[in-house]
C-alpha cells in the first residue's frame, strides 16, 4: 500500500527531471532561435493558459484603464512571449557556461554599486521577466544575498537553488525572514531584493500601484531603518542582442519614520519603470489578490 501511494509523486518527479533536462538542452541553442521558439510558446500559452491570461488581463485593466481592450490583449500576448523567452533562457543562467553569460548580459551604471560595496546596500529589483539574468550576472562578480520563494515541487526547488547558488552568494528562503538577511547585510554584503509581489497582508501596507490599492511588503523601508542601507534600484531588460541590467540613482526617500509613505514612494518608482517597459513586467502574478477588508478579489471570474 505504501508503494502504491508513492507512485504518483515518483512519476511526477521523474517527469519534472525530464522536463528540466530538456529545457537545459534547449537553452544551448543560439539566442535568435531561442527567441523565436519562446515567442511561439508564448503565443500558445496565451491561448492555452486561460487562468494566467485572465490574471494578466485583470491586472492590465486595473493598471491601464484608458487602454482599449484590443490594446490590452496585444500587450498581454506580448508579455506572454517575453515571459516564455525568459523561461527558456533562464537555463543559460542557471546551468550554461560563464563565458556565454558574460557575453549576453551588459551592466550599466555599475560604478554606483562599486562605490557602495562594503556598506549595507539593497539592490531593489522589481519583477521584470529578466531579473534572474541581471542578478546572476552581478553574482559572478561579487557576493550577494537574496531571498526566494520555496517551490512546492522539490525537484524544481532544488534546480532553482542550484542555479542561483552557482556563483558566490547566499540564497535564503522567504521563510527565514528579514532578520537572516540583516545579519549578512551588516557584513557589507548587498541584498538583491524583489519588493513587488503580493505576499498577503502580513508585514504589508495598502499603498497605490497604478492608482490601485496594493498590499505591499514594507521590508525595504524597515531594512533601511534597521541597517541604514542605501536603496539602489536595478532593472534588467531583454533586448534583441541579449540583456541589459541598469542601475538607477539611489532612492534617497526609501526609508524614514513613515514606513507607509516610504513604501508608497517605492511603488511609484516601480510604476514609472513599468511604464517604460510594460510588456516585460510580470503581469501574470496576482498583484492585487490581497484586498482591504470588505473589498472583493478582482480575479473572481
Amino acid at each position: 500500500m505504501s508503494g502504491a501511494a508513492a507512485d504518483p509523486p515518483v512519476r511526477g518527479y521523474f517527469g519534472t527531471r525530464l522536463g528540466l533536462a530538456l529545457l537545459t538542452a534547449v537553452s544551448r541553442l543560439p539566442l535568435p532561435v531561442l527567441r523565436v521558439l519562446g515567442g511561439v510558446l508564448g503565443t500558445l500559452a496565451w491561448w492555452l493558459a486561460r487562468p494566467r491570461r485572465h490574471v494578466t488581463l485583470v491586472n492590465l485593466r486595473l493598471c491601464f484603464p484608458d487602454m482599449s481592450e484590443h490594446e490590452r490583449h496585444r500587450l498581454g500576448r506580448e508579455h506572454f512571449q517575453w515571459f516564455m523567452r525568459s523561461i527558456l533562457e533562464r537555463f543559460i543562467f542557471w546551468f550554461g557556461p560563464a563565458e556565454r553569460i558574460r557575453a549576453l548580459v551588459r551592466i550599466e551604471g555599475e560604478e554606483v554599486l562599486n562605490e557602495l560595496l562594503g556598506k549595507p546596500v539593497i539592490i531593489l529589483a522589481p519583477h521584470f521577466v529578466a531579473l534572474d539574468a541581471g542578478g546572476l550576472r552581478l553574482a559572478m562578480k561579487s557576493r550577494f544575498v537574496t531571498m526566494y520563494q520555496r517551490q512546492k515541487n522539490p525537484v524544481v526547488d532544488a534546480a532553482m537553488r542550484r542555479g542561483r547558488e552557482r556563483f558566490p552568494g547566499v540564497v535564503l528562503s522567504r521563510q527565514q525572514g528579514v532578520r537572516a538577511a540583516v545579519r549578512v547585510m551588516r557584513e557589507g554584503v548587498p541584498f538583491y531584493y524583489l519588493p513587488d509581489m503580493d505576499l498577503g497582508a502580513r508585514d504589508a501596507v495598502f499603498v497605490p500601484f497604478f492608482g490601485v490599492s496594493a498590499a505591499t511588503v514594507t521590508a525595504t523601508a524597515r531594512l533601511v531603518q534597521l541597517t541604514g542601507a542605501t536603496v539602489l534600484p536595478f532593472v534588467t531588460r531583454m533586448t534583441p542582442e541579449g540583456y541589459v541590467g541598469t542601475f538607477y540613482p539611489p532612492l534617497t526617500d526609501a526609508g524614514g519614520p513613515d514606513v507607509e509613505a516610504a513604501t508608497a514612494r517605492m511603488n511609484a518608482f516601480i510604476e514609472a519603470r513599468v511604464r517604460e517597459l510594460p510588456a516585460q513586467y510580470l503581469w501574470s502574478h496576482k498583484r492585487f489578490k490581497t484586498r482591504p477588508p470588505g473589498e472583493p478579489s478582482p480575479y473572481v471570474d
